[in-house]
């Protein structure tokens, strides 16, 4: 078995063990590159940024001094709406974001049948 040839982000070589007749391993294949992509793509949306885990934090906390007395019911109602408001703001980002995601998607599916192989024409 040989070595990756890859280069890895901090300059050093891979040292990721490749099959026989194998030049890269599954993180520097070039021609992975797009999957590559489209799975951090998608590993993106799948987990909660860190904005909202801090958010989470702070409502819990702020759900713990209030239960314990030591900051006034009011004050923390209205941090909480306000954190609500930007828990909201990140969500319609998100949205925001996934349908610019899904329209370059469909003009790039789009492009392809228009220089395809005559599909479109066929239906």
């Amino acid at each position: 078995m040989g070595v990756c040839a890859g280069i890895k982000r901090n300059g050093g070589r891979c040292t990721v063990s490749v099959e026989p007749g194998k030049t890269y391993c599954h993180h520097h294949d070039p021609s992975r590159q797009e999957a590559r992509r489209r799975a951090a793509s998608r590993a993106g949306r799948a987990k909660p940024s860190r904005e909202i885990v801090a958010i989470r934090g702070r409502l819990s906390d702020l759900a713990e001094a209030v239960l314990e007395g030591t900051v006034d019911r009011a004050d923390a109602a209205v941090a909480g709406q306000l954190l609500g408001t930007v828990v909201r703001a990140i969500g319609m980002e998100l949205k925001i974001r996934e349908t610019e995601d899904l329209a370059r998607r469909l003009e790039e599916l789009e492009g392809l049948l228009e220089e395809g192989d005559g599909w479109r024409d066929a239906r």
